[in-house]
């Protein structure tokens, strides 16, 4: 029996999206060469549905640990290197478990700062030159976190220079920590604003909690249940890979 090849509608339907996105994918090499018929037609195969739902579902935006390991799982799936694009996905899954573990290790850091555990020994508070040094980020960058309200910090009186007490810094510590394992500025600030009312036990919750009256949504408002999204995805990328191994 000939193969009956697929249109693009029907690719599309099949995974979810409009036509435009297939051709889409196809221009931008996600999918593998498609043949036309006499008349010009595409001629699609279920071989080229399942790299669409592949692509797909692996070309959503984050991408922790990076993007490349992403692309280079497609186009291996592409040319039909399926183990290898197989263990490209496990290393993505990898890469967004590190990034959970990191996160993870950053709230832990928070909620011993919030106990009272990370006390800093200053014998005299300290300018911002030497606080950015012993906390090894820029003065723009302690200037930009106190411009977002993050903190405040108190100022000599005789020459108006910032002085940061031991308080000050261990307060930076945990904003840096944070921002490195990927919270942003907003989610940082409203568990701030908790932990500054007295609100001390529940600062897990309020940073992975946006608020749903804000005008501006960041992923990175709620980075937890974001990382863990992407770790679902992740294993759904591995299970599309070995139905496609299967039916290759």
């Amino acid at each position: 029996m000939p193969l009956k090849f697929l249109r693009t509608s029907d690719v599309a339907q099949a995974s979810g999206v409009h036509p435009n996105t297939v051709r889409l994918y196809e221009e931008w090499g996600f999918l593998p060469p498609i043949p036309r018929s006499a008349s010009g037609y595409r001629q699609y195969t279920p071989a080229h549905v399942e790299q669409m739902r592949l692509a797909r579902l692996a070309l959503q935006w984050p991408y922790p640990g990076g993007k490349q390991v992403v692309l280079d799982m497609v186009f291996a799936a592409r040319d039909g290197n399926l183990e290898q694009a197989l263990a490209l996905a496990q290393q993505f899954l990898a890469n967004v478990k590190a990034e959970q573990a990191q996160a993870e290790t950053a709230v832990s850091f928070l909620e011993q700062w919030a106990q009272g555990r990370q006390i800093e020994a200053l014998k005299r508070p300290l300018h911002i030159h030497q606080t950015a040094q012993r906390l090894n980020v820029t003065p723009d960058t302690l200037r930009n976190w106190e411009k977002s309200g993050l903190l405040t910090v108190s100022r000599d009186p005789h020459n108006g220079y910032r002085l940061y007490n031991a308080a000050d810094i261990g307060r930076l510590r945990v904003i840096r920590v944070l921002r490195q394992a990927g919270y942003s500025h907003t989610a940082i600030l409203r568990m701030l604003i908790q932990f500054d009312a007295g609100e001390r036990s529940r600062l897990r919750q309020v940073l992975d909690t946006p608020d749903p009256e804000s005008d501006i949504y960041y992923i990175t408002d709620n980075w937890l249940t974001t990382l863990a999204g992407v770790a679902e995805r992740a294993a759904a990328i591995i299970e599309q890979l070995n139905r496609m191994m299967r039916e290759a």
